[in-house]
């Protein structure tokens, strides 16, 4: 009698099982894996978060606000020795891949890579100015805080390996794929004297900014300061 209650029990949980789409402990789930969800776009294989422009590691905006008035205030060193040689900067990051070809595979959208990992195709959006981009040649790689901004703000004291990570991180938000114009036209200058375009980037653009300069424990003019401090008001 109570074996017959015992597998009537059971009988009835495996067909509740099976309605919810559950399988049980120990079971094997046959589910194929186009039927499951794709990963949020939010988010890269390793799990590292990403802001729409494939940018990584972007503060909210209080955490870059505690940043900004935590950085040292002081006004920049000169130029004396600066040149680009000094920050080696598109390293290898294997199977054929430099920093640049990396950041362009990140940014984009349907991005095909050739055998040496260059992208023949895909399509872009600049961040700065909101312009489409369908040939990655009319990119450039920004670097959020610039090679003779890092070096006017403490870099010069740095090792060349710690200038060549620098030039290279991927991990921070400090490389981005915008159009050629708009890096140009930004030179090496701070968010005090340029600020992107396209201002609905503003939030972003000083978020990224406070925590390069915050992990790298680079200084901050006054000017500089108040201008980040800005940039962030704008964030909703």
């Amino acid at each position: 009698m109570h074996k017959r209650r015992w597998w009537a029990t059971a009988v009835t949980l495996a067909v509740t099982l099976a309605a919810a789409g559950c399988t049980p402990t120990g079971g094997t789930d046959t589910s194929r894996a186009e039927d499951k969800p794709p990963a949020p776009a939010s988010s890269r294989p390793d799990g590292q978060q990403v802001d729409a422009g494939g940018l990584p590691g972007v503060p909210s905006s209080q955490q870059a606000r505690t940043e900004l008035r935590d950085l040292t205030v002081r006004q920049q060193s000169s130029m004396a020795g600066y040149t680009r040689e000094k920050f080696p900067h598109w390293a290898s990051q294997g199977d054929s891949c430099d920093t640049r070809e990396i950041v362009l595979q990140r940014a984009g959208a349907q991005v095909q890579r050739d055998g040496e990992c260059r992208a023949v195709s895909g399509q872009w959006t600049s961040a700065y100015d909101n312009e489409k981009f369908t040939d990655s040649s009319d990119l450039d790689i920004d670097h959020m805080v610039p090679l003779a901004n890092a070096w006017r703000s403490g870099a010069h004291a740095w090792s060349q390996e710690q200038r060549e990570e620098f030039a290279n991180d991927l991990r921070r938000p400090q490389l981005l794929a915008v159009s050629a114009s708009t890096n140009r036209t930004k030179g090496d200058q701070g968010p005090e004297e340029w600020q992107p375009p396209a201002k609905n980037y503003w939030c972003t653009y000083a978020r990224a900014w406070t925590a390069v300069k915050s992990h790298y424990r680079l200084s901050v003019t006054n000017r500089e300061q108040h201008a980040l401090r800005d940039m962030l008001n704008t964030c909703s």
